[in-house]
């Protein structure tokens, strides 16, 4: 079993201990480090980890195979080369750094080293990420041409302006910083390299961090992409890909799987024209009211829907409705006056 170290013992550090502590044969947290060492005691000492009085003594400890690092986002790239120095395998949270150069640093460092360095980017491994890189592998979806994506969380409503979190030096790139790397990621993964990128980055409601940001992208294999990621709004995950011969998508944070097929037998880009309506389409129904449809409301999805009454309302009017009207057209007529419905 290995016998790991968590770094960064914060609210999502305890969720990375709380995913594996007793529930895998394979690894367990043992050790830790936090800056904020008097708020972590209670939940170490609840899990079986024992605290490192520093980072050097927790790297030095020969009883960790492995170190987990759960940290503000601009100390990753150093605590990789410091991870790596000390020959432990890193399991570094994302983004892995704040720029190129950093990242660099660090991967020559593990290279060097001759440790395993992995970024926490778990979505590369969901079965329905699996099943749409089959898809677009074999041709399923034909030629590519778009990917739309969009990550957002609410998380930005309710988060400290002093929380480091919510400082622009942590998350340079607004919103994306925090959520829309996952569709970054899966974009390389899936399409490549990313060739040139256009982006609108603003702040609406927290009081320093750009909360919503939008991205266009160009990939080198000739397809487009955008990006829409957002922490001051509901929970939302969709990663769609478009080709000619349907459109895959992936939807809802648990990321399950849709695919609509284009239609075959038709030329693309051809919009078939309606039937001609006729005077039998007319005379479906002799009798509309006069009056709204009376709203009926749906429990399951709130919405409104309308139902037709079934008498005449008009006045001096007392004949009844047809009760087979043309689906097709949806068009009524009626002494008083004509009406028109299309369904929409």
């Amino acid at each position: 079993m290995i016998r790991a170290a968590i770094v960064g013992i914060g609210w999502w550090g305890r969720m990375l201990v709380n995913a594996v502590q007793g529930k895998s044969a394979a690894i367990r947290f043992t050790a830790g480090y936090t800056r904020t060492r008097a708020a972590a005691e209670d939940f170490c000492a609840e899990h079986g980890i024992v605290l490192a009085k520093d980072l050097d003594a927790l790297l030095a400890d020969p009883a960790v195979d492995a170190v987990v690092f759960a940290t503000p986002h601009s100390q990753h790239g150093p605590q990789v080369e410091r991870a790596a120095a000390a020959g432990k395998p890193v399991f570094m949270e994302k983004p892995f750094t704040l720029d190129v150069a950093g990242a660099e640093r660090a991967l020559d460092a593990a290279a060097r080293a001759g440790i395993m360095l992995g970024v926490a980017y778990p979505r590369r491994f969901h079965p329905a990420v699996a099943e749409l890189k089959a898809r677009i592998a074999d041709g399923r979806l034909g030629v590519l041409s778009h990917c739309q994506s969009e990550q957002t969380a609410p998380a930005g409503l309710s988060m400290p302006a002093d929380y480091w979190r919510s400082d622009p030096a942590e998350a340079p790139a607004g919103a994306m910083t925090a959520t829309g790397v996952h569709s970054v990621d899966l974009l390389i993964h899936l399409f490549g390299r990313v060739d040139y990128v256009y982006c609108l980055s603003h702040r609406r409601v927290m009081a320093r961090l750009e909360d919503t940001t939008v991205v266009l992208l160009g990939l080198a294999n000739g397809m487009s992409a955008t990006l829409y990621c957002s922490l001051v709004t509901a929970v939302s995950a969709r990663f769609a890909v478009f080709g000619t011969k349907g459109c895959a998508e992936l939807w809802t944070p648990e990321f399950q799987f849709r695919f609509v097929r284009c239609p075959r037998g038709r030329t693309p880009g051809a919009i078939p024209r309606p039937p001609p309506r006729s005077s039998s389409t007319r005379a479906s129904i002799r009798c509309w009211p006069n009056s709204k449809p009376s709203p009926r409301r749906s429990a399951a999805s709130g919405l409104i829907r309308s139902r037709p009454r079934t008498s005449c309302t008009a006045s001096r009017c007392s004949r009844r409705l047809c009760a087979r009207p043309n689906a097709t057209s949806r068009s009524w007529s009626h002494g008083h006056r004509r009406l028109r419905r299309r369904d929409g």
